[in-house]
Order: structure tokens, then C-alpha cells, then sequence
């Protein structure tokens, strides 16, 4: 079987922790082929965001056609999207593609708690999820986009990702536009390096799609992928550092 070719569209983080970093090795490890268009480029690090550079709505679009042109795409994954002139323009250009998964991370707020999207962009999200396979947002993202019925608003299916959440075990849900459609239980892993998980199980989920994977089996997989990846991290920097790469990983799932 060919390669599954993965385009992501996302922001670049300095810190190797969340950002196109992490979704480039979540991609590569899970056997996927990464390619990249970049919507802004940030200073960050474990402790925070000290700067954001949002990249021109015509250069996102233009590493788009130089990927889809000649590579092609299996699946799209949409993280951070760094203003609404760009969503509304990558929304434009993904409506154009045929039958290609999309896996939309509507990222609002890093692990550190910086902002990584304005009123605005927050609003174009609209666009995104209309076009999206699944829709992964945490519990206070999920709130506000509009809770629970923006599955059913979208024809589309949510992953309502339960990190957020209290207690000792985590529950995500996948909603469908009837309801819920399954669940997912585990107990909590204890670690402050969770910096990049949002971005490393949303692009873990592409690949499988991508991979011909059924949606069940593809976020069952990249949940698992990113609990490896918890256990692993390495214990850097001074803040919520970032998790590990399970290299081994794709040879026993």
C-alpha cells in the first residue's frame, strides 16, 4: 500500500511541542507522509506564547496547491489556523476537494493558557466545521462553539476530548449528528508535560483516516498513540513540556 499523504494546516511551534512539530511526528511515526502548510509561525515555548506572526492568506493557500498539486492528499488535518481571512480561504479551497477526510483541531488556547485565536477567527470556524469529517475540541472549546449540537448543526461528528474534565478517569465522546455514537474510558495519566496533545491526537486521527481507518478505529488508535507518547515525555523545559515519540509505537498497534 502507498503511503497515506497527510496535509496539515497549522502553526508552527518553536518549542518542537505542539504545533506542525508535533504533527509532523505524530504523522511519520504512525507511517503516514507529513506535508505542511504553515499559517503562522510563534515564539513558545513550555511556558507560554511570547509572539505570534500570522503567515499571509496567500502563502497558506499557495503551500496548499504546491502539496495538493503534485503529491495529492489522503486526509487534511486543520490546527491552529491564525486569522479569518485564512479560514475562509482554506475553507474555500478544501470544499474543492473530493472525498477527502478532514480532521478540524478548532484551536483556541494553548496548554500554557495563551490565546491562539481571536473573536473573529473563532467565528470563521463556522466555515471549518461545516467541511470537517470530525471536529476535536476540548470541553471549554466545545463550549464555545456551541456545545454539544454542533454535531448535529454540521452534519458532522465530534470528538468531545474529556481532558478538561474532573476526576480520575477520562471520557471522550464521539458525537454524531443523532447523538452519541461511543465513548472512550481511561484513568488519568499524572504528568505536567501535556503540551501538543490536542495537535498530536488530532493528526494521529488523519493519518488513520487516510490510512482507510473507520473513524472509531482511527481515534481509538491516536488515543492510544497519545497516551504512549504521555508516558514517554522527556521532562523538559520549566512549564507543561512536551510529550515523547513512542517510536516503537507503530510496530505493535
Amino acid at each position: 500500500m502507498s503511503v497515506a499523504r497527510i496535509l496539515v494546516i497549522a502553526g508552527s511551534d518553536s518549542g518542537g511541542g505542539a504545533g506542525i512539530q508535533a504533527d509532523m511526528r505524530a504523522v511519520t511515526l504512525l507511517g503516514g507522509h507529513a506535508m505542511t502548510a504553515i499559517t503562522a509561525i510563534t515564539a513558545q515555548n513550555t511556558l507560554g506564547v511570547q509572539g505570534v506572526h500570522p503567515v499571509p492568506t496567500d502563502m497558506v493557500l499557495a503551500q496548499m496547491e504546491s502539496c495538493i498539486g503534485d503529491i495529492g492528499v489522503d486526509a487534511v488535518k486543520i490546527g491552529m489556523i491564525g486569522s479569518a481571512a485564512t479560514a475562509a480561504a482554506v475553507a474555500q479551497r478544501l470544499a474543492r476537494l473530493d472525498g477527502v477526510p478532514i480532521v478540524f483541531d478548532p484551536v483556541m488556547v494553548a496548554t500554557s493558557g495563551s490565546a491562539l485565536a481571536d473573536a473573529d477567527t473563532v467565528a470563521a470556524f463556522e466555515q471549518l466545521m461545516g467541511l470537517a469529517t470530525l471536529v476535536t475540541p476540548n470541553l471549554p472549546e466545545l463550549a464555545a462553539l456551541g456545545g454539544e449540537g454542533i454535531a448535529a448543526r454540521h452534519a458532522t461528528h465530534v470528538l468531545a476530548k474529556g481532558g478538561h474534565g474532573e476526576g480520575a478517569m477520562l471520557v471522550d465522546r464521539l458525537l454524531g449528528p443523532d447523538g452519541l455514537v461511543t465513548e472512550w474510558r481511561d484513568p488519568r495519566i499524572d504528568t505536567p508535560h501535556t503540551h501538543g496533545t490536542g495537535c498530536t491526537l488530532a493528526s494521529a486521527i488523519a493519518t488513520g483516516l487516510g490510512q482507510g481507518m473507520m473513524l472509531p478505529q482511527a481515534i481509538a488508535r491516536a488515543r492510544l498513540f497519545v497516551r504512549a507518547a504521555l508516558v514517554c515525555a522527556p521532562g523538559l523545559g520549566g512549564g507543561h513540556g512536551p510529550m515523547g515519540a513512542p517510536l516503537d509505537f507503530a510496530r505493535h498497534a
